[in-house]
């Protein structure tokens, strides 16, 4: 399925890549500069925060919100460590985005669960992640994290099957200078684990000699407070 796109454009024009790639995934779109340009007719809008600022993402996430559309952030490896989910963005992607990534991030963003109060989910498998309440479930269970393990989650589980690196991991949660180096990852990985694991049931796995990644696994139903 081919979608169609309104790309914010109010602060700037989006990265050359990322257009050049979004054709390349076979993706129509139309240059927005105003809220009220973004319209039904748009399957979901987008907003590169390499060229634009992160005040301009409520707004336009509540405009999504009105027309029940999903709104996609591009990002740098550098604004990652600063992105919130509070922004109202349903999802983002790094630039340049992987080949066919968008789509996918669209498609997964349109089929993710939605309380009935509107609140933004992530499921996977018995996992749920809900991105506004800062809370995750697991079975129903509520599992306390801390907000570096949040992160992490929700950084792993927002890209099933993608493999991070240690590095990319420390430099996106805990910037460039982080004292404790990568062994800091692993510690915050294992207690995440501890904490969101039964025996049986993985899901962020070990890719040896280089890093992370969260296991892709069907989406069930239910897990609620």
């Amino acid at each position: 399925m081919s979608y169609n796109l309104a790309i914010f454009t109010k602060d700037g024009e989006p990265d050359g890549d990322l257009l050049r790639a979004l054709e390349e995934e076979g993706l129509t779109y139309a240059l927005v500069a105003e809220l009220d340009e973004v319209t039904k007719e748009h399957q979901a809008a987008l907003i590169d925060l390499s060229v634009s600022p992160q005040r301009d993402v409520p707004p336009l996430g509540q405009r999504c919100q009105e027309l029940s559309i999903p709104l996609l952030c591009a990002l740098t490896p550098r604004n990652m460590t600063r992105y919130d989910h509070s922004w109202g963005a349903t999802d983002f992607f790094l630039l340049p985005p992987r080949a066919g990534e968008v789509t996918a991030r669209i498609r997964q963003a349109t089929r993710q669960g939605t309380a009935q109060n509107g609140e933004k989910v992530l499921e996977a498998g018995g996992l749920r992640i809900d991105l506004e309440r800062y809370e995750v479930f697991n079975h129903g269970r509520r599992v306390q994290l801390t907000f570096k393990e949040y992160q992490l989650l929700c950084l792993l589980a927002s890209s099933p099957g993608r493999v991070f690196s240690r590095e990319t991991l420390l430099h996106q949660i805990w910037e460039y200078d982080y004292f404790g180096g990568t062994r800091t990852v692993d510690v915050h990985i294992r207690r995440l684990r501890s904490k969101v694991e039964d025996p049986g049931q993985t899901y962020i796995e070990t890719v040896w000699n280089v890093g992370y990644r969260f296991r892709e696994q069907p989406a069930t139903g239910g897990g609620g407070a």
